[in-house]
């Protein structure tokens, strides 16, 4: 049998052995073709799988669990004042007649530092005296007329005796006594309140004169030589004076989360922008339990001893604290973001060989946390139980799963997908089967 076929124009014959071969590789059967792809997927799949943890660890940010110190801090913010600082002000109104002291003046205890007009305190303390001499005056006058009124009850009872006049004569007589006797104690009351009028007018004469109550240096100047103060209504602030700026203190504001981690005695440290780079210490002497609340924070005062021999603090500097509550040197620690990091697991797929995990990975049940591993001979990443214990903000101390030198996932590397579909995940994990393309 011939086979004549036609190419290029032309006809040509083949030889009945050729034609037949040729037949029989357009007739290859269809399972023929998938077996070849079965095999050429079978070894991708090995190939894929032995570089499954090579490719899990490029899907992960790590980091290593090692040993560090591990500082626990309190910081807050704070105002420096000193130990003591008293306002003084004026009891009366009036004309500033001088002013002794200035700012930065150092002043003792007792010592004038400034005058109030003393012309209209005088002109009262001499109005005073002289209604005390009045009522003096009357007091004795009277005395006298009492006296007389005395005898008088007493000549008429004589009288009566007699029956030189009537018993209405000698009534009247005791009457007139008896009210010449109250007279007397009205003067000495008038009198009284004359001496009280003079000793109040002398104490106001004596506040013209203005003196510092203590030892120590004039912070603050409220007034002007010539300025007219009133203390109606309250007493005007002068001046300000501080008691000693080599004892000062810093009243800081902490929030309710830290301050039971405070106590009295704790060492701390701040910083105050006029000295950029130098830190200062002090001690907390009191923790405050009257709480302050500011758009719904609680804080509480805690004041903080310092010393300033030098003098270089002064009062109203904000000061930046830092207050040490715990520390721990060779603390094995991972960083805070291994504590955060949560894969969304696959569906079935068992992170660590044993029973399949759910999509979210739940801390135990103890109260402790979860990082996640990264081990040899797992495809990806192995969720271990630890418990946490101190914390700086961006380490933490961690004992339980997990020891020196694991590598914990704090995040999934740039590029990648989730960790349901990371890439180098095998078939059947959480990544889809490639289509393949063929002739079926």
């Amino acid at each position: 049998m011939k086979v004549v076929s036609e190419a290029r124009g032309e006809l040509a014959v083949a030889s009945p052995e050729v034609a037949e071969e040729e037949g029989r590789k357009r007739r290859m059967p269809w399972w023929g073709w998938a077996l070849a792809a079965v095999v050429v997927a079978g070894g991708a799949w090995v190939v894929r799988a032995r570089s499954q943890p090579e490719d899990a660890a490029a899907a992960f940010q790590t980091a290593r669990v090692e040993p560090r110190r591990i500082t626990a801090k309190v910081t807050a913010t704070g105002t420096l004042s000193a130990l003591v600082t008293v306002q003084v002000g004026s009891q009366v109104s009036g004309r500033i007649l001088e002013l002794n002291v200035d700012f930065n003046s150092p002043v003792k205890k007792g010592q004038v530092i400034a005058r109030i007009d003393p012309q209209l305190f005088q002109a009262a303390v001499e109005r005073a005296r002289a209604n005390l001499v009045a009522s003096r005056a009357n007091v004795t006058k009277a005395r006298v007329e009492a006296e007389n009124a005395r005898k008088q009850a007493e000549r008429s009872k004589a009288l009566l005796d007699k029956q030189f006049i009537a018993q209405a004569d000698v009534d009247t007589a005791e009457a007139t006594a008896e009210a010449a006797r109250a007279q007397v104690s009205a003067a000495e009351g008038q009198l009284a309140q004359a001496q009280a009028a003079l000793s109040e007018a002398e104490v106001n004469l004596r506040y013209t004169t203005i003196v510092s109550p203590t030892d120590g240096i004039v912070i603050s100047r409220s007034v002007d030589v010539g300025q007219t103060v009133a203390a109606s209504l309250q007493a005007p602030t002068l001046f300000t004076i501080a008691e000693d700026l080599r004892k000062m203190q810093v009243n800081t504001s902490v929030a309710e989360a830290d301050v039971g981690r405070l106590q009295d005695g704790m060492r701390a440290t701040f910083t105050v922008d006029a000295w950029p780079g130098e830190r200062f210490h002090g001690t907390i002497r009191q923790i405050r339990n009257a709480a302050t609340t500011v758009q719904n924070v609680v804080t509480y005062d805690a004041i903080i001893d310092v010393d300033n021999p030098d003098l270089k603090l002064k009062p109203g500097m904000t000061a930046n604290v830092t207050i040490v509550t715990a520390q721990k040197d060779a603390a094995l620690a991972v960083p805070n973001a291994a504590l955060r990091f949560k894969p969304a697991l696959p569906e079935g797929a068992p992170p660590s060989g044993g029973a399949p995990a759910t999509r979210s990975a739940h801390p135990p049940e103890d109260g402790g946390r979860t990082v996640f591993v990264l081990r040899p001979g797992h495809p990806g990443p192995v969720p271990a139980s630890v418990r946490t214990g101190l914390t700086d903000g961006s380490f933490t101390e961690v004992t339980g799963e997990v020891g020196e030198g694991d590598a914990v996932v704090t995040g999934q590397a740039a590029g990648t997908a989730t960790a349901g579909g990371a890439s180098g995940a095998p078939p059947g994990a959480g990544g889809r089967m490639p289509m393949r393309r063929g002739p079926f």
